[in-house]
């Protein structure tokens, strides 16, 4: 069963995080909060938890299109191809927010996915938590809301108690940060010749 775990979402405890940080080193998968709606995460390199959370969210492991959590922008360049300096502006300017950034993707993206993605979505939220985990954990979580965009929303998505309720048998940790958003990220493509929004959610198109 699922152990729920109240963390301060402004000043998370360090005894907590470390918790959570040794659990997701074991292969724990993890529901936590960020600046839009709960999510399923986590580590990069677990390659069967990454499987997991396929699974549980009725996707083939090889046909999910996870987002990535960084908690700034500095180890960029280890996970997407080069970008040029208007696209890094862009970034700079809309980061830590509630944006996911679809960029090209680097060789070691397929090695961690196990399938040969072209591009991958990255995220750095606004929300000290989810970046706190990263950083102390030296590595990128991966990201997936805990509901479909075809869902209709329904409090479980938002109330971190509900959400433990629906899926203390299914994951390890569900970390309560408080109410999350009823909305997702807004979804930006950046391997054009233009940003292209492809889902528009909390983060504004002013940024553009």
């Amino acid at each position: 069963m699922a152990k729920l775990l109240r963390i301060h979402p402004d000043n998370p405890q360090p005894r907590l995080i470390a918790e959570v940080v040794q659990a997701l080193q074991e292969g724990a998968v993890i529901i936590y909060p960020t600046d839009t709606v709960y999510s399923f995460g986590c580590d990069l390199r677990k390659q069967k938890a990454i499987e997991y959370i396929a699974r549980l969210k009725g996707l083939k492991p090889e046909k999910a299109d996870f987002s990535i959590i960084f908690d700034d922008l500095s180890r960029l360049s280890e996970f997407t191809r080069s970008v040029d300096n208007p696209t890094y502006k862009l970034l700079r300017r809309a980061l830590p927010g509630p944006y996911t950034f679809i960029l090209e993707a680097s060789n070691a993206i397929p090695r961690y996915f196990k399938h040969n993605k072209k591009t991958v979505g990255i995220r750095i939220p606004d929300h000290t938590i989810p970046r706190t985990i990263v950083r102390e954990l030296g590595f990128p979580i991966i990201a997936s809301s805990v509901h479909d965009d075809e869902d209709d929303i329904q409090e479980y998505f938002t109330d971190p108690e509900l959400i433990y309720e629906r899926y203390k048998n299914d994951v390890d940790y569900v970390i309560d940060g408080g109410i999350g958003q009823l909305f997702a990220s807004t979804v930006i493509d950046l391997t054009g010749g233009q940003p292209e929004v492809i889902r528009e959610g909390i983060g504004t198109l002013d940024i553009l």
